[in-house]
């Protein structure tokens, strides 16, 4: 009776055992080459993980303070003489049907020092606004110590100081002097950082009134903030100039809008992301070449194990199977170790940001993806020429 001699054929549980026996033989090696693997993995992942919280912190952050402001701030016109917004700037702004709230600031021309013992030259960088009492709630904006200007304080020589201009004077409680020009202020508030207007964390701040009692201020604002309707900004964006100044003078008017500074980080972050993700996949392609040399090294070093199974009737199929399989392994370790790292690092960095920790799925799917792509580039010519050893020549080795 004639019977046909088949291969035995090795079940998925035993392919993966006979591929990690490779493995747990070499533990220090495999340590090394799947840190490799590691490194490029969690790069990746970290760099996408931080990108994509910053990005989801800025938008949380463009959502609450709105994306609908407008600025007009008075340039130069086409002689090159500076512009004056006219003083009813707000009130003619306010007639847009879509806008919302409108108010002003203008520069005051006058020196600031913490103390009259302070020479007059020494400004420490600080300038003075006169502001309306509205542009707080225009801006967002909010108290951190004190008072904001109220309709009775914008007549007194009285002041909110921004964020920085506190710190530049040594200012950090109210109830403290200081001096602008040869008039003694009193600072009844400090003021949190504004995000869409920070050159006024830079600034004192006193009353339309007062400005023009104390320091010969003529009026006339210098910029005007106004607020529409989401879906209005660009209609009114592209009328603003021309309904604070409707002559000649319109295109001597700067408009912008500030979330639109926001909105470009965000753009130069996703740049700087993709300069990481390109460091992160040299990283990977090298612990990938480490994969391949130890996969190499591997085969060099167990030619008598290969003979031995070839001599009891391995193919050369189960022979590229196994070592195709450690490889795998191999770099499975080294990639989900990785994914692992870099969620870590992604969350630990969002938590002292104070950011809300976003580790996209499909960055750690594709890590792992990438990683079994280079396992199986790694270990294809070592499986081949594993799977070529004669197995005489290879029991000669021994």
């Amino acid at each position: 009776m004639k019977h046909d001699l088949r291969p035995a054929r090795l079940s998925p549980r035993d392919v993966l055992r006979v591929g990690a026996v490779g493995l747990r033989a070499r533990r220090a090696r495999v340590v090394l080459s799947a840190l490799g693997i590691a490194i490029g993995i969690a790069t990746m992942v970290a760099v996408v993980g931080l990108s994509e919280s910053s990005r989801a912190d800025l938008m949380t952050r463009l959502d609450r303070l709105g994306t609908n402001l407008l600025t007009a701030e008075a340039g130069k016109d086409a002689q090159g003489q500076e512009i004056k917004l006219p003083r009813n700037a707000v009130a003619m702004v306010e007639r847009i049907g879509p806008v919302r709230h409108a108010t002003a600031t203008a520069d005051v021309d006058a020196r600031i020092r913490r103390s009259d013992v302070v020479p007059e030259e020494r400004t420490a960088g600080v300038t003075a606004q006169a502001v309306r009492t509205d542009l707080l709630s225009a801006l967002g904006g909010e108290v951190d110590r004190g008072v904001w200007l109220t309709p009775a304080g914008e007549r007194l020589p009285t002041t909110v100081l921004g964020a920085v201009a506190a710190e530049r004077l040594g200012i950090t409680r109210t109830g403290e002097t200081i001096m602008m020009n040869d008039t003694r202020v009193a600072v009844v508030g400090i003021l949190r950082p504004i995000e869409l207007v920070p050159n006024l964390d830079r600034v004192a701040m006193v009353g339309f009134p007062a400005a023009e009692r104390y320091f010969g201020f003529d009026g006339h604002p210098t910029t005007v903030f106004e607020r529409s309707t989401d879906a209005s900004v660009e209609d009114v964006r592209a009328i603003l100039a021309r309904t604070i100044s409707p002559g000649d003078g319109a295109s001597g008017i700067k408009v912008s809008r500030p979330s639109d500074a926001l909105a470009a980080k965000a753009a130069a972050d996703e740049g700087l992301t993709n300069l990481m993700l390109g460091l992160g996949a040299v990283a990977l392609l090298v612990g990938g070449v480490g994969v391949a040399n130890t996969m190499v090294i591997s085969v060099l070093e167990r030619r008598q194990e290969i003979g031995l199974r070839r001599s009891l009737g391995a193919t050369r199929g189960a022979i590229r199977l196994q070592f195709l399989t450690e490889s795998l392994l191999l770099s499975a370790l080294g990639g989900a170790t990785g994914a692992l790292l870099g969620a870590a690092a992604t969350f630990g960095f969002a938590r002292v940001q104070g950011w809300t920790a976003v580790v996209p799925p499909w960055s750690l799917a594709g890590g792992l993806a990438a990683t079994l792509v280079i396992g199986v580039v790694a270990g294809l010519y070592p499986a081949i020429r594993a799977s070529r050893l004669h197995p005489t020549v290879a029991l000669n080795a021994m």
